[in-house]
């Protein structure tokens, strides 16, 4: 009988142990008072939000702002990419515990995440041969104009669902990506391109001054926001709590100029 009880107490000790040793990222639940890691979810293709580099190291701005959050937090970040039409089930596993990657907030992905209040707008401007503005102050002004975008772009769907403004275009022009769409504007083969802000304003910053970003919005405008597991409103509302932190003393803009040469963060 002692040989028993002894071998089902060893047996109960083991499961309990068992209970207590998996490696799925730490959780912010009710229960956790401190948080060792958070593991965030993110498309590395996706400069300059996160992206892989020459070292193979997943950089970008959202990453920085992530890094920054999660210092003042006082826990460690591990960025790991994912299967971008696998997000919501990825999040809701557990396997990652944030996604921190140009996300629009949509009313069907607030059904199934729990979103960060927005924290950039995501939108499509102008942008012209440096100097050369051509009077352009809204989306009617491109009127006469040869005008560029990237084929497959939300810029695109939306010329193609307004036949009016682009039928006012002198000529419409599609590019395969926004590397030689900036090449035609510089050479003056379009008199402007219109563009993802993010995306342009990146693409911008490495052509040393050779172009103008106008402040001329084209199309709506949707917002990014950070997600998180539907029911974890504790990470949620810490991860809020210091990015506010982060807006107010001026961090953020800090890592948004040096990114984009603008502070594109909203403000509360």
């Amino acid at each position: 009988m002692k040989k028993i009880f002894t071998a089902a107490l060893l047996l109960v000790t083991m499961v309990f142990a068992g209970c207590g040793g998996g490696n799925e990222p730490a959780k912010s639940d009710s229960g956790s008072k401190e948080m060792k890691k958070i593991v965030i979810g993110l498309d590395d293709e996706y400069a300059p939000m996160g992206f892989k580099d020459e070292k193979n190291e997943i950089v970008g701005f959202d990453v920085d702002l992530a890094k920054e959050a999660a210092k003042r937090l006082g826990t460690d970040v591990e960025f790991k990419a994912i299967d971008w039409n696998s997000k919501e089930a990825e999040l809701k596993s557990g396997r990652i515990d944030i996604i921190w990657n140009g996300l629009d907030i949509t009313p069907e992905r607030q059904q199934n995440m729990l979103f960060s209040d927005p924290y950039m707008d995501n939108r499509q401007i102008v942008f012209v041969k440096k100097g050369n503005d051509q009077g352009i102050k809204s989306e009617a002004d491109l009127a006469g104009k040869t005008v560029g975008t990237q084929a497959g772009s939300t810029a695109e769907a939306y010329m193609d669902g307004n036949e009016a403004l682009k039928d006012s275009f002198k000529e419409f022009k599609t590019y395969g990506d926004y590397v030689s769409a900036f090449m035609d504007l510089e050479n003056g083969r379009i008199d402007a391109l219109v563009c993802d802000e993010i995306v342009g304003r990146y693409a911008m910053s490495k052509q040393d001054g050779k172009f103008d970003a106008l402040d001329v919005t084209v199309g709506p405008v949707s917002q990014f926001g950070i997600a998180f597991r539907k029911d974890d409103t504790e990470l949620r509302d810490k991860v809020q709590k210091v990015f506010d932190e982060m807006v107010k003393d001026g961090a953020a803009k800090k890592i948004s100029e040096q990114w984009f040469q603008a502070d594109l963060l909203k403000k509360k």
